[in-house]
């Protein structure tokens, strides 16, 4: 990771994919501000030391795209914060049973092609979702973090609108998505019949799985910008006001 990588993360005990967004750069030289906006996996096991240092930051609001089982298997922590459930119910899983059951061998690329559905779906089926995570970020007072299960899909996807809409350019925001893969450690988990190459998959991020998402975008609303201001109520309005709130002023102003 670079050295301002290494800046955005939080090593903690009880979470391994939580960090920051800002510092990110626009093209017009402003950054995205440090501090402000985090991205996490799930906040249920974090240690007495953890949330001590999350609180120290000051975060105001934890905003939880987990579906409601998972919620309620591993309620999180961190007292100190308003929580508020923007559940997305978890679809993979539940898929790749099904076609284990019908005998279908789950192969590595079955994994991605369910994956990149995963994507499409968020775009199709969740935009009400992503639109509350905006309405969260343009009230909010102070900093916030929004998170799943693992942080990866549901929030990659999430950070991607989010840092797209604050102007970053594309291959900064796959290179934030594509993160995960050098912080998220996946949990122990029970003895099972997926084999291994199709878990590999399932626990990490590829680039073709976003760029479905996107793919989803161009197809049905003729980009991310579209998207945003027809199904996500984030118009020119909007965006101004995330900027003044989530930017730093450029040098040259």
């Amino acid at each position: 990771m670079s050295s301002q990588d290494e800046r955005r993360v939080l090593r903690l005990r009880g979470a391994t994919n939580f960090r920051d967004l800002g510092g990110y750069l626009t093209p017009d030289g402003r950054q995205v501000r440090w501090g402000r906006i985090f991205r996490s996996d799930h906040l249920g096991r974090l240690t007495d030391d953890d949330e001590a240092l999350l609180s120290a930051l000051g975060l105001q609001r934890v905003l939880d795209f987990r579906g409601e089982q998972e919620r309620a298997a591993m309620p999180n922590r961190l007292a100190a914060a308003r929580h508020h459930a923007l559940g997305i119910e978890p679809v993979v899983v539940q898929r790749m049973q099904d076609l284990a059951a019908a005998g279908q061998r789950l192969s590595a690329a079955v994994a991605v092609d369910l994956m990149k559905d995963l994507y499409r779906g968020l775009v199709h089926d969740q935009a009400h979702r992503f639109a509350e995570l905006f309405e969260h970020l343009l009230q909010a007072e102070g900093p916030l973090v929004f998170h799943c299960t693992a942080g990866k899909d549901r929030t990659g996807f999430a950070a991607a609108l989010v840092l797209h809409a604050l102007g970053v350019p594309r291959a900064v925001v796959m290179q934030d998505y594509l993160l995960t893969n050098a912080l998220y450690q996946p949990p122990p988990v029970p003895r099972t019949d997926t084999p291994a190459e199709a878990l590999a998959v399932l626990w990490r991020v590829q680039a073709g799985f976003l760029e479905a998402a996107f793919d989803a975008l161009e197809a049905d609303h003729g980009g991310v910008d579209q998207y945003l201001q027809q199904r996500l109520r984030v118009g020119p309005a909007a965006r101004q006001a995330l900027a003044e709130r989530y930017l730093e002023p450029s040098a040259s102003t």
